[in-house]
């Protein structure tokens, strides 16, 4: 019998295991599932958690609650993956083989590769909100903080859910005016990018946000080190940005064990064809999630079209067929904005975030590049969708590709 082993068990690994587990002949193929642990994270919820509309179980389940019967799960380490010789070492000396392999080990911050952010002052005055722990002793604080003068700090890209910084300033200047100190809160906004974001229309319309919320947009600083003792931020160049709270997205690498394999380029994520997303140096190796290299965002969205493509591609390999290039990097984002209002954006490789309707050209019922209450539900319902749809593999009425119905060209 063949296996088809899934490496890690969160967003990307298990709508594959999902899907895959009831079209693959049982007889043929046996689904093996390797996951260090047996916690799954909503990861879009950590932003929700500092300002209290999240807790922590708001946004944890036990990971075997969503693997599909009949497949094995092991949960272990894994020491190094050997691709060459078609196998991945465990922790505890287990060999596990294969004959075809999907890689979905994500990615994850490493404050460690920005000179003095870790130390004392880590998760006392400087956080992030991309792990549980961030995120909640960043409430923490917040909660009863009076005031001063708070930095929200890209450190580089790529990042996982390249918006949710510019949610944390959105949502900070909401919550601030709620609790009666905006007027005692400076917030600026320090990013690598040359605007808000990456895309120009997007970058444009979110900057005019910004500035409407008097939130200060700093553009191509690239964060070198931290003084945490004078709570300043330091560009490579030595420029300084003072702080009283520095909100940090560190780096984001890829899964250690990619860089052990050596799988992976200098941030350990793998070369990935940017359409098919099959591995570009072993031909029985498929990537998906926020473990490839591929220039598209690191977010749900994109896990759930890449999954679309690869759950066929898996089956065309399987059955000796080529495979459609048929990925094109589409994502789709909302992005709260504060008071009960959101935006969305809707994008791939080529076509940048444009204004219009979403999905039904004309109906809507959602806005693209425009702030809008239902915007905010459908970022507050997601939660739902995503615990008992998306990850179960469920068809959902979006489709992979993107589309230019309802869209209005700039």
């Amino acid at each position: 019998m063949k296996q088809l082993l899934i490496v890690g068990g969160g967003t990307a690994g298990t709508m594959m295991a999902n899907k895959l587990a009831p079209v693959l002949d049982d007889s043929e193929w046996h689904i093996t599932l390797i996951d260090e642990h047996e916690t799954h994270y909503y990861q879009p919820g950590f932003l929700f958690i500092p300002w209290g509309i999240y807790n922590k179980n708001d946004v944890i389940k036990p990971k075997r609650d969503f693997y599909p019967s009949g497949i094995d799960v092991i949960i272990s380490p894994i020491e190094i993956i050997e691709p060459d010789e078609n196998r991945v070492k465990l922790a505890d000396g287990r060999v596990i083989s294969y004959d075809l392999m999907i890689v979905a080990t994500g990615s994850r911050i490493n404050p460690g590769e920005t000179e003095g952010m870790l130390g004392d002052k880590w998760h006392k005055n400087i956080f992030d909100f991309y792990t549980i722990e961030g995120a909640t002793n960043l409430r923490n604080f917040i909660k009863y903080w009076e005031g001063g003068k708070l930095v929200v700090n890209v450190v580089e890209m790529p990042i996982k859910c390249p918006v949710a910084p510019l949610e944390f300033a959105f949502l900070a200047d909401w919550y601030f005016t709620e609790q009666g100190i905006r007027d005692k809160v400076e917030i600026e906004y320090v990013t690598p990018l040359p605007g808000a974001f990456t895309k120009p229309i997007a970058a444009k319309f979110l900057g005019e946000f910004l500035t409407k919320k008097n939130i200060k947009l700093t553009s191509d600083f690239s964060a070198g080190r931290v003084d945490a003792e004078n709570n300043k931020l330091y560009s490579w160049d030595e420029e300084a940005i003072d702080y009283d709270l520095l909100v940090t997205i560190p780096t984001n690498m890829g899964a250690e064990v990619i860089g052990r394999s050596g799988m992976g380029d200098d941030l350990n994520f793998i070369p990935t064809d940017h359409h098919t997303l099959q591995s570009k140096k072993w031909e029985n190796v498929f990537v998906l999630g926020d473990a490839t290299d591929l220039p598209s965002s690191k977010a749900g969205s994109v896990a759930h079209f890449e999954a679309d493509v690869l759950f066929e591609n898996i089956q065309r390999y399987i059955d000796g067929r080529p495979l459609k290039p048929a990925f094109d990097g589409h994502a789709n984002c909302y992005i709260e904005s504060g008071f009960g209002k959101g935006i969305l954006i809707d994008f791939n490789y080529d076509v940048e975030p444009l204004p219009g309707k979403f999905p039904l050209p004309g109906v809507g019922p959602f806005s693209l590049l425009q702030e809008t209450r239902m915007n905010h539900w459908g970022k507050m319902t997601f939660r739902w969708v995503y615990w008992n749809l998306l990850l179960k593999g469920a068809e959902l009425p979006i489709e992979a590709q993107m589309t230019m119905a309802g869209k209005k060209r700039v």
